[in-house]
């Protein structure tokens, strides 16, 4: 019985786009957000600060370690699917090592892309076969949705601010990152950051042209979603001023 929720060739049927249990699984993400506000004071504190940090890097660690571990297993593993690519994935790694080192430079890039990316993932996650409660399923919210609790934790809880010149900074990173890929791609055969095709899923990619004029869409909508990220920042300095 146990097995049915760790198959590769999952039988529970596809994940559902906004289902009840993926609306769910966003209301326990922005639940645990706010408490990162409502308790902040208690986060504050070295030893506390710290715990959580560490903790938390450990849950993503191991959460992209069983990952990898379970498509070996299910021999499933391979270079054109599996490596950790995508912008989202690099920022579970990139959250690892902010909340190891408490990286203010790391966190600068992570608000935007780390931040921007997962939240990105998690609203319109590319699951397939994977619905709740697979193993697949657990993981992939577990590990988004711990980059952006590590986001704003480092916002929270170390004070740290994202700034205009980190965000063009961290727009140019990503379009180099994606030329990267491009090339990466075109050897393997494979679909990284989405740039030679669309997802099979639906994402918000589909409203945004066919390929490749969508790729230019995404860089805008990039650049808005960065801005909106750094709005509450500006909005709050604006009322301090005035």
């Amino acid at each position: 019985m146990l097995q049915t929720y760790f198959q590769f060739h999952s039988k529970l049927g596809p994940f559902r786009l906004f289902s009840g249990e993926h609306l769910l699984t966003i209301g326990i993400i922005l639940i645990l957000c706010a408490l990162l506000f409502v308790f902040r004071k208690q986060f504050q504190e070295q030893g506390k600060e710290k715990l959580f940090r560490f903790s938390l890097a450990f849950l993503l660690l191991a959460s992209e370690s069983f990952y990898h571990l379970w498509l070996a297993y299910e021999n499933a593993w391979s270079l054109k699917n599996a490596l950790p690519l995508q912008l989202s994935d690099i920022a579970v790694i990139l959250a690892i090592v902010m909340l190891m080192t408490n990286s203010y430079r790391v966190f600068q890039f992570m608000y935007f892309a780390g931040l921007g990316s997962s939240i990105q993932a998690i609203l319109t996650p590319d699951l397939g076969q994977f619905s709740f409660p697979h193993f697949r399923y657990i993981e992939f919210f577990v590990s988004h949705g711990g980059v952006v609790l590590g986001c704003l934790f480092m916002v929270v809880a170390c004070k740290y601010r994202p700034t205009i010149p980190s965000m063009w900074v961290s727009i140019l990173i990503v379009n180099l990152y994606a030329a990267c890929i491009f090339f990466l791609n075109k050897s393997l055969s494979a679909n990284y950051l989405y740039i030679m095709r669309k997802p099979e899923n639906a994402s918000l990619l589909d409203y945004l042209g066919p390929w490749p004029w969508y790729l230019f869409s995404v860089e805008l909508v990039m650049i808005v979603s960065f801005y909106l990220l750094y709005s509450p920042f500006w909005l709050k300095r604006k009322i301090e001023r005035k």
